[in-house]
Order: structure tokens, then sequence, then C-alpha cells
């Protein structure tokens, strides 16, 4: 096993983990795009729509459920990379 000490400062860790929260978020997005158009394939094949009507499906309800989880990971991650790009701006500035 290779282990590899990272030895780095804190603006270069600050710019990795905004590099690694940016592609997270978007990695994060296009799941969500996906699972959006997989609940909208599955209200076509079932005819319905209203996820109040009991014969919606339950693949729906639940990729529903995983995508507004997901949006709230991505809600998260977001104020994570403002608040990092934010301190990193501002110890640039200094």
């Amino acid at each position: 096993m290779n282990i590899h000490a990272r030895f780095e400062t804190g603006r270069q860790r600050a710019e990795r983990e905004i590099a690694v929260i940016a592609k997270i978020l978007a990695d994060l997005v296009r799941t969500v795009q996906l699972i959006e158009s997989d609940i909208a394939a599955e209200e076509a094949r079932a005819g319905i729509s209203d996820r109040s009507d009991v014969k919606y499906p339950i693949l729906a309800r639940t990729l529903t459920e995983r995508r507004d989880n997901l949006k709230r990971t991505i809600a998260g991650l977001e104020a994570r990379y403002a608040e990092r790009a934010r301190q990193e701006q501002m110890a640039t500035a200094a």
C-alpha cells in the first residue's frame, strides 16, 4: 500500500477542497437531472402524474424522495462551497 504524505499549505488545501466540492456538486446536479427524467418516464408509463393519487407509481415516489434528499445535499454543499470560496478570497486579498 502506497501512502503519500501530503505537505500542502492552508491555501492549497482550501483550493483542493473547493475543487472537490465543485466536482461533487456537478455530479450531484447531473444525478438529480437523471432522476427527474426517470420520474417523468415512470409517470408517463403509468399515465399518472398526480402525486396525491393512490395509484401514483411507487418507483416515482421513491425517486422523488431520493431527488429531494439530493437537492438538500446540494444546498448544503453549495453553502459550504460559497463559504470556502469567500474564505479563499479573503485570504488572497490579505
